[in-house]
């Protein structure tokens, strides 16, 4: 389903990838690990265009990048962050507003299934920005999933969220893997996580991906992860 090849990317004149090769399968999880700085959340954003590579290509589904427009790109691969942007107005409004991204009318109808797959279906007239961390973060989800992507990139999505949340979004993710077909990149600094969502994890380190592995053989020792 992806494909990085050779993928490189300076910031600032500092080299931040430095040659990452990865293969996704689809219908994968894949957990991208490793220390802060090592590229982690670089690579989820080269993968949809949100920073641009310097060299090396991606494939997305057997198509390089380069070769989508970065709008249409971002509705096939879509992208949730540790803290979820919300905007004005209230919960039905955010998730409105990806299907109109879409093209699509946003008729109740359509805005209520969408919350009732991330279970917020209770909160859809109220105000998003005085949800808590986890409702917000279903939020941004529901409003990612009105594109219809293929792919989904999670940018530590939990790391900010009580136990009892975390476990929440981390079950909501693997039962849209299945109900979508969704192919899955996930960053996390959590060992315990690592091991309970992913199919395998590719660790990360000063700028290269130096083991893919399933997570049961992975030396977390040597990972240096919270």
């Amino acid at each position: 389903m992806i494909e990085v090849i050779n993928v490189r990317k300076s910031i600032r004149g500092k080299e931040i990838l430095k040659g990452v090769n990865l293969k996704v399968k689809r219908r994968e999880v894949m957990v991208i690990a490793g220390p802060s700085g090592s590229g982690k959340s670089t690579l989820l954003r080269c993968i949809n265009r949100l920073t641009e590579i310097d060299g090396g290509d991606i494939l997305v589904d057997g198509i390089s990048i380069k070769k989508y427009n970065p709008i249409q790109l971002r509705r096939n691969v879509g992208m949730v962050f540790q803290f979820p942007v919300m905007f004005e107005g209230r919960v039905k409004d955010n998730i409105a507003y990806g299907l109109r991204l879409l093209g699509k009318t946003a008729t109740e109808k359509s805005v209520e299934k969408l919350a009732r797959e991330v279970g917020i279906e209770n909160l859809l007239d109220a105000d998003a920005s005085k949800l808590s961390g986890g409702e917000q973060q279903r939020v941004a989800i529901a409003r990612t999933l009105a594109l219809e992507p293929k792919v989904l990139l999670l940018d530590e999505p939990t790391a900010s969220l009580d136990p009892e949340n975390v476990r929440k979004i981390e079950n909501l993710v693997l039962k849209l893997v299945r109900s979508r077909d969704l192919t899955v990149l996930w960053v996390t600094h959590d060992v315990e996580q690592a091991k309970r969502i992913g199919d395998r994890v590719a660790v990360m380190k000063d700028g290269r991906i130096v083991t893919v592995e399933d997570p049961e053989k992975i030396l977390w020792s040597d990972v240096y992860v919270r």
